[in-house]
């Protein structure tokens, strides 16, 4: 079995996602469908032994849209004139036919009434050039409509397409050909419009791909080729104003870099030697000379991308529903149409010409697009406008689960603290140096990545010391690590490690709770027989974070929970300095997992923010995982259902502001678009509804719920 995903011109809205159902998921070797509106992506499950994609594209050809290759959607528009503004041109011809065909008839006649409500009186001839003009107006604003009427109506399966068909035959055969017309002209200016509102919210998306330059700079010739040609590990020339076209590492050069188009922050950021820098920020006022590190398609940058896009495979419970409710409103509006065109003359004797005319503008104004369109288009555009700001929101469904936040719960280390420890002071014990601790530790945590071993490995640097890697070294999971140090087996962890290898001494206890009482963290290296020493580590709170617990407290966000690996009195100091309601220290991955899981069973929505990598059992185990400080870092991307691009914690209680800003735009949507719709129903019985301003009402409702939807492209997670 394989998958292949296209880019399918004509994809807007429901109506052709059904179409293609019954046209692709008919074919033989077809296993499964999935569509994203938003982005106009057909995704296609096949078995190659009984169908190829040729076949399938021929499939969607027959439906009078077109697919491509959606690897190919970035390249250069080859499509003719008429496929790109044909719709346009119909409709516009079509319109003019339509004021030609009444301006004829109200000069003929003279009089205004009789043009605009079609010439019905009983002693009214209707002129041969206005039926000429107004029967072109009907084809041309219909032309690419009734194709898939016509596929709709041999497969036996009515879409809004073959209903809209038969409102405009319905009101030729009752000779009401101004309004036959009017509808064909309104409806092919709804289709344009709905085009254009969906088109406005993927550009939201493709000016994510237009922040990096298509080209880049060598550094040794000065010549240009395109980033897709250029390896990793190339160097390439970035000057004053540029954006820079792919990740690396500056190797000359110092300048400040905007790193506002991809994480939000408000401030340059300084970059020297041996700095990371990204795809898609802006170099200002020095020249860099930059080693690329990932190829054009592995940057961060279209590593978001890519997720912004496929985004919507994780659809909102509210986007379920309303699909979910579409499908069960369509078949009963049609129930509904039907029942008002036959009942009254069949049980009172109504006029049949009458109550068929109401039952048209019942199907008229149930068309569901309004319904159906805005959900996705206010997710995507909420989406998008988060990711341009630096939150990266996986989904539709994690979206709505930050705007429904009960509970939180937060690493320390990097989350609430800044996530730079310093070594503050090195203990020699048993008669061993300060230099020997410092290598023996520096020795052990050469590889490793975790904010205390980068604290101790620049203590060792700093004092001169650069020791080879420790030998068979072997990491205990929330304790420490063991290894062998010139042929000597060593172990470093913490002060519950050093417990449970039997080597605390009474005087070491002591001296190891003074140090956790002040908000310092222990870390013990010893030997096969002793204690060698003890490290004492500390980490500075952010300045935001008391203020951030206090925002997200008057969110309704509570309890918010400090989980962490240190030490109780460490732990403690940390908790009374930034107010969480509860903290839990010296815990293991699977503890956290534990207090996580209890946490979801209490409140339900619970977030764990955490780094994305130590914290993926915990991420995992709440609602949904936040990933502080994702910049560059492939795990936290991976593992996080939110990524925070930079470590500006204030980031997450306008989050959960933004996430129920969407939600409320979308429930205006969802109650404006059913009000309108029984308001007309309700008009159409009472026989005060025409076809054409059924059509206008629903056209109308359409728009404003996406242009409701599109305000959210402003909306962010920094002005929520």
């Amino acid at each position: 079995m394989q998958t292949i995903h296209y880019k399918v011109d004509g994809l807007d809205c429901a109506e052709e996602v059904t179409i293609l159902r019954r046209e692709i998921g008919s074919l033989a070797g077809v296993l499964n469908l999935e569509f994203d509106v938003i982005n106009a992506r057909m995704s296609v499950e096949y078995d190659p032994a009984i169908i190829n994609p040729a076949a399938i594209v021929q499939a969607v050809a027959r439906t009078g849209m077109k697919a491509s290759p959606w690897e190919q959607r970035l390249a250069a528009d080859t499509r003719t004139f008429w496929e790109k503004h044909g719709q346009l041109v119909l409709t516009i011809a079509s319109g003019v036919l339509l004021l030609a065909g009444f301006t004829a008839h109200w000069i003929k006649h003279g009089s205004f009434m009789h043009a605009l409500t079609g010439g019905g009186e009983a002693d009214h001839v209707f002129p041969l050039v206005v039926w000429v003009l107004y029967l072109a107006a009907i084809i041309v604003g219909a032309w690419q409509v009734i194709p898939k009427a016509w596929q709709a109506l041999i497969r036996l399966r009515p879409d809004m397409n073959l209903l809209m068909v038969v409102a405009i035959l319905g009101a030729i055969a009752m000779g009401e050909w101004f309004e036959a017309a009017t509808v064909s002209f309104l409806f092919a200016v709804s289709l344009l419009l709905e085009h254009w509102s969906v088109e406005r919210a993927r550009r939201a998306i493709s000016a994510l791909m237009n922040l990096s330059p298509p080209t880049a700079r060598y550094a040794a010739t000065g010549q240009e080729a395109p980033v897709e040609t250029i390896p990793p590990g190339t160097r390439i020339l970035v000057r004053p104003g540029e954006r820079i076209p792919l990740d690396g590492n500056v190797c000359e050069g110092e300048s400040t870099v905007n790193q506002a188009p991809v994480t939000g922050e408000s401030m340059p950021v300084p970059k020297r030697p041996g700095d990371d820098v990204f795809a898609g920020t802006i170099n200002e006022d020095g020249v860099l000379e930059i080693e690329t590190t990932k190829a054009a398609t592995d940057t961060t940058l279209s590593r978001i991308i890519s997720m912004v896009e496929s985004a919507q495979t994780r659809r909102a419970r509210t986007q379920q529903w309303v699909d979910q409710f579409a499908q069960v409103y369509t078949p009963a509006m049609m129930f509904l149409a039907a029942a008002v065109a036959v009942l009254p003359p069949l049980l009172v004797g109504a006029s049949w010409s009458e109550w068929i005319y109401r039952g048209l503008v019942v199907l008229v104004i149930a068309c569901p697009c309004a319904l159906v369109i805005a959900t996705p288009v206010g997710i995507v555009s909420a989406l998008t406008a988060a990711a341009r700001h630096g939150v990266l929101i996986k989904g539709g469904i994690y979206l709505e689960a930050a705007g429904k936040l009960r509970a939180l719960a937060m690493d320390k280390t990097g989350t609430l603290t800044e996530g730079r420890p310093e070594v503050l002071r090195v203990i020699p014990l048993q008669g061993h140096t300060e230099n020997e601790l410092l290598e023996r530790a520096a020795s052990l945590e050469a590889h490793s990545q975790h904010p205390l071993a980068r604290a101790v490995l620049r203590h060792a640097r700093a004092a001169g010391l650069n020791p080879l890697p420790a030998e068979n070294t072997r990491v205990l999971s929330g304790k420490g690590v063991e290894g062998f140090w010139q042929g000597r087996l060593f172990w470093l962890g913490s002060h519950r490690f050093m417990h449970e290898k039997g080597q605390e001494t009474e005087a070491i206890h002591v001296q190891a709770l003074a140090l956790e009482a002040a908000g310092h963290t222990v870390v013990a290296i010893g030997n096969r027989n002793h204690v060698c020493g003890l490290l004492s580590i500390a980490d500075r709170l952010r300045p935001e974070a008391r203020t951030l617990i206090q925002d997200l407290h008057g969110l309704g966000v509570k309890p918010i929970v400090m989980l962490t690996g240190d030490n109780e009195g460490t732990a403690k100091v940390i908790a009374q300095e930034t107010g969480v309601d509860e903290f839990h220290s010296e815990l293991l991955p699977e503890d956290k997992v534990a207090v996580i899981g209890q946490l979801v069973r209490e409140h339900r929505y619970v977030a764990m923010v955490g780094d994305g990598i130590n914290d993926a059992p915990a991420m995992a185990a709440a609602t949904f995982g936040i990933a502080m400080g994702a910049m560059g870092s492939d795990a936290a991307l991976e593992t996080a259902d939110v990524a925070l691009m930079s470590d500006d914690l204030s980031r997450l209680p306008q989050l959960i502001r933004h996430s129920r800003h969407t939600l409320a735009v979308i429930k205006q949507n969802v109650v404006f678009a059913l009000s309108l719709k029984l308001l007309f129903i309700l008009l159409a019985l009472a026989g005060q509804a025409s076809l054409w301003l059924a059509i206008l009402a629903d056209t109308g409702a359409t728009l404003l719920v996406i242009a409701n939807s599109l305000r959210l492209l402003r909306s962010a997670p920094t002005n929520s």
